[in-house]
């Protein structure tokens, strides 16, 4: 759940639209931002989820690594990427709170059947409604900029993200305290994320239904909203080099959509078509297109880790004869990552020179702890490797988050995000597919990560070259426009 909500977390500090002329409800944001940040911290509180694999390893599912591993995780993978692009259009057509519930009631589902459901089959449904859960957090993440003054998108986003983060982390630390301190089994830990969930459903309810939409439901005139003017955060420019991004995306779109003063709903057809035009001109920039292939590719590759860190772990150190601290590793690399995204603000270089070779450097970082992680069967070790891999990951991603979003508008800025997050999942598919499943190849866990830092290995590869072919390019044109400048003279 994590990986989507960083990326979308990060939407208000480099998109801050200004609405001229209109000042913000003393609190009309206040409630649904309340309500929202509840519904985000009890549906991040859930104890039992860094023990899923002991959990379903143990007797009280009795299932098989092979089951578990090749046949139960895959069909997340595979409903996740089904679900990912209808949920996307439905979200807007039924504007995000009906998706919510939707959210809360799977969450609910999954977890009744994580108590209950028996047998390989039922898991495997189990994991469907997971899917749906993962593929509906756009809903949470995008209902507040429908219902709050464009002005306060960085501090409800904050307020919203923030929920979520904490949510997990009292959920990490609590499940790990009751396994070790007080020897809780396993079933008592999903009893209590059931109970989480209920709640969040519950309080979903109470959600302000929103009367518009990003591409379905508009209720200014789209003249008006090309008219808004772009402010970037004054954190990101602690960023350097947010200002040489090199685009020529155009941020307005007077020329695409006349004025309409009344609300006005759009057909699918219609937004299908803008969305393509759209998808055409942002990947049109090398610099935006740059970033988002190792975006999707790191992304892919990041899935498939954390997927599958807990059945390495488990193979390492099996959970029924020893001690494991799952917990308080997802916790502490949480909280390391979220001091990573922070540090981001404060690195000087310039990434529209360096970037695709920061990218490279980086990635071989995350293809080495990977490594690490499956070669030496240590679990301290492995659970170090763990948390680096996910610190490097989650700054990375910021900085492409950075780069990519800097200069798209607001509906830009969700399609680009949407097609790279497809990408990742298809990408995902397909190697789940090659790999992971049953009815492919079927590796053991050990040869999967084995695999996987040979796919981050590649990705650094891929990016050393490409970067060192565009620095030696741009000293190429330099130094002709020196002799241009010589001659001339």
């Amino acid at each position: 759940m994590e990986a989507q909500g960083v990326l979308d977390g990060l939407r208000s500090r480099v998109l801050l639209p200004r609405r001229a002329g209109r000042a913000p409800r003393a609190f009309g944001w206040a409630l649904p931002t309340a309500v929202l940040c509840g519904y985000g911290f009890f549906a991040s509180l859930r104890p039992s989820e860094p023990f899923l694999t002991p959990y379903l390893l143990g007797p009280d599912k009795n299932l098989t690594e092979t089951q578990v591993f090749n046949e139960i995780y895959p069909v997340w993978t595979y409903s996740y990427l089904v679900l990912l692009f209808p949920v996307f259009l439905a979200t807007d057509y039924l504007r995000y709170k009906p998706v919510i519930l939707l959210q809360g009631l799977s969450l609910i589902v999954t977890w009744f059947m994580l108590l209950y459901a028996e047998g390989l089959l039922a898991i495997q449904f189990l994991e469907f409604f997971y899917g749906l859960v993962t593929a509906t957090e756009i809903a949470y993440y995008s209902y507040i900029y429908s219902v709050v003054d464009l002005t306060l998108y960085q501090k409800v986003t904050s307020y919203c993200r923030s929920a979520t983060l904490v949510g997990f982390t009292v959920g990490s630390v609590s499940g790990q305290i009751l396994v070790s301190v007080f020897d809780w089994p396993l079933f008592n830990l999903n009893v209590i994320s059931l109970t989480a969930v209920s709640v969040a459903f519950a309080m979903a309810w109470f959600l302000p239904m929103p009367q518009k939409s990003l591409f379905f439901h508009h209720r200014q005139s789209s003249t008006q909203v090309s008219k808004e003017t772009k402010v970037v955060d004054p954190a990101l420019k602690r960023v350097p080099g947010w200002e040489d991004v090199e685009s020529e995306i155009p941020l307005n779109r007077d020329d695409e959509h006349p004025a309409v003063q009344q609300e006005e709903r759009v057909d699918i057809v219609k937004v299908i078509k803008e969305l393509w035009q759209d998808f055409l001109l942002c990947y049109s920039s090398r610099p935006l297109l740059c970033w988002s292939v190792w975006w999707a590719l790191s992304t892919c590759g990041y899935f498939q880790v954390i997927n599958y860190a807990q059945g390495l772990w488990e193979k390492v150190l099996p959970s029924q004869t020893s001690p494991i601290y799952n917990g308080g590793v997802e916790a502490v690399s949480t909280l390391l990552g979220a001091v990573a995204v922070f540090v981001v603000g404060y690195i000087k270089t310039s990434w529209a020179t360096w970037g695709e070779i920061a990218l490279a450097m980086f990635s071989l970082c995350i293809a080495a702890a990977v490594y690490i992680m499956d070669s030496v069967h240590n679990i301290w070790v492995c659970y170090a490797s763990y948390i680096v891999f996910r610190i490097v990951y989650m700054l990375l991603i910021t900085i492409a988050t950075f780069q990519i979003a800097t200069n798209l508008s607001v509906e830009r800025y969700a399609l680009v995000f949407g097609v790279n997050t497809f990408i990742a999942l298809a990408l995902q598919t397909l190697l789940t597919l090659i790999v992971v499943d049953a009815k492919g190849l079927g590796l053991d866990i050990f040869t999967q990560f084995m695999i996987y830092a040979g796919y981050f290995a590649a990705i650094a590869v891929v990016f050393f070259i490409s970067g060192t072919c565009s620095i030696i390019r741009k000293s190429w044109k330099k130094e002709r426009r020196n002799e241009a400048t010589t001659d001339g003279a």
